[in-house]
């Protein structure tokens, strides 16, 4: 029974947010793939590593594992980690909460284009007003 339990994954279960893609930001804007590599890389075996270069994305990268079980041990680790004077924030991947940002921002500018096309205000009067 002993032997059983000394495996790291037999029977371990993980939150559902928990994913082989890791998010993230706070990183030195000059940082190379290759110190990207030398941090992460010691946690397990990587598959990509995406650094942001677009001026709204600078600073933040994808690290992609080969083990769910590695990027967990990388997350539980690197949380915090400093960095040139910056503490990085890893995050797990979770592609639903990085679209709700977006879809939010473009359905307030289709609302402003339609409230714009019929000339109407953003406030518009409650059921109870008179």
């Amino acid at each position: 029974m002993a032997a059983a339990s000394l495996g790291r994954r037999s029977n371990t279960r993980l939150p559902p947010e928990v994913n082989r893609v890791l998010y993230v930001r706070n990183l030195p804007f000059n940082i190379s793939s290759e110190e990207m590599y030398d941090i992460f890389g010691k946690y397990g075996a990587i598959r990509q590593i995406r650094l942001g270069n677009a001026r709204d994305t600078r600073g933040t990268a994808y690290v992609v594992y080969e083990d769910i079980y590695d990027a967990k041990n990388a997350v539980d680790h690197l949380s915090g980690f400093n960095v040139a004077n910056r503490y990085l924030i890893v995050l797990y991947y979770q592609p639903t909460k990085m679209s709700k940002k977006s879809d939010v921002k473009k359905k307030e500018d289709e609302l402003t284009m339609l409230q714009e096309k019929y000339g109407i205000g953003s406030k518009t009067p409650g059921p109870n007003s008179d």
